[in-house]
């Protein structure tokens, strides 16, 4: 029998008054009912709203605000016309300096609450302050636009937060000016070729999504048309118009399948070079259409230099890079160091870190292909030395095995950088065996603003 001690004091559709006490990861405003957690999206800290409930779960609610009672100082009116309908970012209504102050915050709640990491391990003072941006809009180097049929119509904008439901914009304040400016010109090139929009209900329509990349300091341009199609129709006709865009890489993408996944499993040239040319600091560095590169270029700058920092890199250092990717880390680390392993389970991306080494003229970095908690135990063993290691996971964090391999090799120091707190926190927690490692930093670097995300960089040193 139900007990008072598990009673849901609120019902859906029941409209109440709240003040908001903090925030979640994602952004949400929270407040409490008779002691019952609801989320509230765009609420802030300090604020006193009014809220209609529009779904319960067992431990909390989440409401949608109807009205500001009494507004937070940090509040601001949203500079984009489709804010809070579009799901692109959701922190537009805060100040850019209160946005940091709010990552900051997510960091040390992560740190303490999942990692269990307290203050006489870790000082307040040794997480520092977010790195920002002076100037944040138009950060993103890399746009994504789903593409839907409206009114007889090809529309593109951003999907519906929590939804695949189209919020057609011609604009955005987070994406390249270049990528604003070309997105409606390619779907006027589509719209002109007859092209038609993929139905998720269907299964049918040739075009999915288009995505655009671009380097504001190369000036080069990658599009990839994502089609359901075995190949582009009207392809010689779509080469003449894109020729007069100054694309350099044109690409489609094919995904025949009947799922919300963006790309398929193959990606054809159509046109131009196979790659994008981007440039960090003074590296330059291929860029294929779908794989992976960091979406704001003048931040992974400001990341990288925060790196090799905490690395303390000396001339005879042997840097590991796990999960190296294209080899973006530790190319830009090589020539501090005497060598460079990179580590990295997609063969595709190991063959764009060699490509990147021999661009650069780098002659000092190594890229296996496998899983870095089997090649770097089975590379110490055989004589190479693990001296600094660096560690980029993916959002999930670390594979347990490879902390074990971490544990077992035993550098002088690891710098991990992580696109989320929650795993980060759990991943440390593991590291900080007694009289093992202890944290030296942690610097968070702010590569998503307008958004709840935040990077972080957490630097540990071995004790003995």
């Amino acid at each position: 029998m139900r007990t008072d001690k598990y009673r849901i004091p609120v019902e859906k559709n029941m409209d109440l008054e709240l003040e908001i006490s903090s925030l979640t990861d994602d952004g949400s405003g929270v407040g409490r009912y008779q002691g019952f957690t609801l989320m509230v999206p765009g609420a802030l800290p300090g604020e006193r709203i009014r809220a209609h409930v529009i779904k319960i779960q067992k431990s909390y609610a989440i409401a949608k605000l109807t009205e500001i009672l009494q507004a937070s100082p940090e509040r601001v009116e949203p500079e984009c016309p489709v804010y809070g309908k579009c799901g692109g970012c959701q922190w537009m209504h805060m100040a850019y300096p209160h946005q940091l102050t709010c990552k900051r915050d997510q960091v040390v709640s992560c740190l303490r609450r999942i990692g269990h990491i307290s203050e006489d391990v870790l000082p307040d003072e040794k997480i520092l302050p977010v790195l920002g941006m002076e100037e944040w809009h138009h950060y993103r180097n890399k746009a994504q636009y789903p593409v839907q049929s409206i009114d007889g119509k090809l529309r593109s904008g951003f999907y519906a937060p929590h939804s695949h439901r189209l919020v057609p914009s011609d604009t955005c304040l987070i994406q390249s000016e270049k990528a604003v400016r070309l997105m409606p010109q390619v779907l006027e090139i589509a719209e002109k070729l007859q092209m038609t929009a993929y139905d998720e209900i269907s299964g049918k329509g040739e075009l999915r999504h288009i995505l655009i990349r671009d380097d504001e300091e190369t000036g080069e341009v990658s599009l990839c048309l994502v089609i359901n199609a075995g190949h582009l129709s009207r392809k010689d006709e779509w080469i003449r118009e894109i020729d007069k865009l100054g694309i350099q890489s044109f690409s489609v993408n094919i995904n025949r399948t009947r799922s919300n996944v963006i790309l398929g499993p193959a990606t054809k040239i159509v046109y131009g070079q196979p790659y994008m040319t981007a440039k960090i600091g003074d590296l330059q560095y291929h860029v294929s259409p779908v794989s992976f590169f960091q979406v704001n270029s003048l931040q992974v700058k400001v990341l990288y230099d925060q790196v090799r920092e905490l690395l303390e890199l000396e001339n005879e250092d042997i840097l590991w890079d796990a999960y190296c990717g294209a080899g973006t880390i530790g190319l830009y680390m090589a020539r501090d160091v005497r060598k460079v392993y990179g580590v990295e389970i997609v063969p595709e991306a190991v063959e764009n870190a060699r490509e990147n080494a021999r661009l650069n003229h780098i002659g000092n970095a190594e890229f296996f292909v496998g899983k870095a908690e089997e090649i770097m135990p089975e590379k110490i063993s055989q004589g190479l030395r693990a001296g600094k290691v660096v560690v980029d996971p993916p959002r999930s964090g670390c594979e347990k095995a490879l902390l074990d391999a971490l544990l077992q090799m035993k550098p002088e120091r690891i710098v991990y950088v992580s696109c989320n707190p929650s795993t980060l926190a759990r991943d440390l927690e593991y590291l900080l065996i007694p009289g093992t490692y202890q944290i030296s930093l942690v610097q968070p670097v702010d590569m998503f603003p307008a958004s709840g995300h935040v990077e972080t960089i957490a630097a540990l040193q071995r004790m003995d």
